[in-house]
């Protein structure tokens, strides 16, 4: 089945990304920690190619209920990969997002209150299930963008 294979597809891409960035350590650099936003672009790629090998002469609906699905089987992928990431690869990644947070804000010339209260706010969200929560909804989301595009996209190419 073409959703689920290109779900896979998806999932794993997306958790090996992770991982290339966890390894590398590019997580740590204030510069290369926005690589991790590759992401989008694997997840485009993987619709527009899932999308494609779909069954000809589908209607938009049926390309959006596709993208759908393959983003929620990649989502549900991407959340398991996110929490073996945080909680038994890097334990001390939160740890060191902040040590960088910290850093990023005193070089921006925040003062010592504003930084306590910006890293306060976040702390909440810094957690293995809260991250993990967030790749997957963002998956959805963004398949549930993308997929009426990629499919237009896909249906005028095949129309002409």
């Amino acid at each position: 089945m073409v959703k689920t294979r290109f779900g896979f597809w998806l999932g794993g891409l997306v958790v090996f990304w992770t991982f290339v960035m966890g390894i590398s350590g590019w997580y740590k650099d204030p510069v290369l920690l926005n690589l991790f936003w590759v992401v989008v672009l694997l997840q485009i790629g993987v619709l527009f190619r899932g999308l494609k090998e779909s069954v000809h002469s589908r209607s938009l609906v049926q390309y959006i209920k596709d993208g759908f699905m393959i983003s929620l089987i990649g989502g549900v992928i991407i959340f398991a990969g996110s929490m073996i990431f945080t909680t038994i690869v890097f334990p001390h990644y939160f740890e060191e997002l902040q040590i960088l947070g910290r850093e990023i804000m005193k070089a921006e010339g925040k003062t010592n209150a504003q930084i306590e209260a910006a890293m306060a706010q976040a702390a909440s969200t810094q957690t293995p299930f809260m991250q993990a929560l967030f790749g997957f909804v963002g998956t959805v989301m963004t398949g549930l963008i993308a997929s009426p595009i990629i499919g237009l996209s896909v249906r005028k190419r095949i129309m002409n």
